[in-house]
């Protein structure tokens, strides 16, 4: 019974530990990530500050990096919540094989103490030819192997206990020592996040200087997107004119295919003339006239949005909406500006009514999926693409020149052209997505970085 209670233990205590690491491993292969993602936001941060004075993009970055470093702050406190738990589990299950090797240790001694006083073989084979019978005799023997067999599972228990003891206070030891270095490590990335803080705020004061030329760029910002909104308004009121005359033209032609063959059947319907009781084709008929069958038009299968005019944007379309949280990022780089509200050093406010990506000067801006595109415009000294999907429609704009034209379809991945410079001299994209004529926000709909 001890040996199999003592073997019920280790199997919990191993259940336990091993859903413990998973736990753990998770945590840190999730910290590694984290930090290889403030290595890559610190190395386009040192860019930037080469290449261009302080800037909103900048802002972004650092932004970006506390909520990283912070993240890294979490992690590490969610891994100092196992190992105390572990620590815990560890000191119960030293405690308890404590109790279970005394105990142990105390009915050994007692066994032992019994086997002095009768150590005498005479006693032994006094204790055997004693029995009344054969039969008697047998099971006096069978008692003593098996006393004999006791004794020394209660000294293999023993050295077992002792050895799980042992691993269980190194273990002990070990998360002690772990916690340390993990408290260590935190009290390291808290140092870093308050450094982080001070440049922040070092920045805030420096772009507060600008504030004048930083209201010049986002008032220049506001006519920019008036003008793509303006743009957008008009594609999309052509495509929705030039769907309806497509529908148009359509059920014209059904309604001319449906009228030619109702004729064609006519023509060849059976003749009767009056007295006559056979056709040409020698069927009986009767002098009635036959009844005018209804023309029948095949109508197609109606959508949900007067932009989707066919099979095959009906399938883009619901390809597209399913694909929603997976598309991939337009360019590398990194949030300028989100979608919606934003608020800016020295209380200046933008609405975006895309999402704005900071990149490199020159950078590919790649289609985020399939789709036709249906206009290449001209916005100032920059290019504006604008590509169908269904009802939907994504629009790149700041785009320093397009490697498509109107009508051209394209393929998810594929390059449209290359990204351009903002007013701090930063490469930028600006990504819309509408659903027919409303905006969407593209964060829900790009792939998480």
């Amino acid at each position: 019974m001890q040996k199999f209670l003592l073997t019920a233990a280790v199997a919990l205590i191993f259940l336990s530990n091993a859903a413990g690491q998973t736990n753990k491993s998770e945590l840190q292969k999730k910290r590694e990530q984290l930090k290889k993602e403030i290595e890559e936001t610190e190395s386009i941060l040192n860019q930037t500050k080469k290449t261009a004075k302080e800037n909103l993009g900048q802002l972004s970055l650092i932004n970006r990096r506390l909520d990283l470093q912070g993240n890294v702050i979490d992690n590490i406190t969610g891994e100092l919540k196992f190992i105390e738990t572990d620590i815990y589990s560890s000191q119960r299950e030293v405690n308890k094989l404590s109790k279970i090797l005394d105990t142990l240790k105390q009915e050994y001694a007692h066994s032992m103490i019994y086997a002095y006083k009768n150590r005498s073989s005479y006693d032994f084979l006094s204790f055997i030819f004693s029995s009344s019978s054969f039969n008697d005799a047998i099971k006096r023997v069978t008692y003593l192997k098996s006393y004999r067999t006791y004794r020394e599972q209660q000294g293999e228990n023993i050295a077992r206990t002792q050895q799980l003891l042992q691993k269980r206070i190194d273990e002990l030891s070990g998360n002690k020592k772990k916690k340390s270095n993990a408290l260590q490590e935190k009290n390291n990335e808290v140092n870093m996040l308050e450094k982080q803080q001070v440049e922040k705020e070092n920045l805030l004061v420096k772009l507060k200087g600008r504030q004048k030329e930083l209201s010049a760029q986002i008032n220049n910002k506001r006519r920019q997107d008036a003008k793509v909104r303006g743009m957008i308004s008009e594609m999309i009121k052509k495509e929705i004119a030039l769907a309806r005359r497509k529908a148009e033209y359509e059920r014209k032609e059904r309604e001319k295919e449906a009228y030619l063959e109702a004729a064609k059947n006519k023509a060849n319907a059976p003749v009767t003339k009056p007295g006559n009781t056979v056709t040409k084709a020698n069927t009986p008929v009767t002098n009635a006239a036959p009844k005018n069958k209804p023309i029948v038009i095949r109508e197609p299968r109606k959508t949900e949005s007067v932009l989707v005019t066919s099979d095959a944007e009906r399938v883009l379309d619901a390809s597209f909406e399913r694909n929603r949280g997976s598309l991939p990022w337009p360019s590398d780089g990194f949030i300028l500006s989100r979608y919606g509200s934003n608020s800016l050093p020295g209380g200046v406010d933008y609405n975006n009514p895309g999402v704005s990506i900071g990149t490199a000067i020159g950078a590919s801006v790649k289609a985020v999926f399939d789709g036709e595109v249906t206009l290449v415009n001209p916005m100032d000294d920059k290019q504006v693409v604008f590509i169908k999907h269904g009802k939907y429609f994504t629009v790149y704009s700041n785009l320093s020149s397009a490697n498509v034209k109107r009508g051209q379809t394209v393929k998810i991945g594929q390059v449209i052209g290359r990204s351009g410079a903002n007013d701090d001299g930063q490469g930028q994209v600006d990504l819309i997505i509408m659903k027919e004529s409303n905006n969407v926000n593209p964060e829900q709909w790009l792939r998480r970085k």
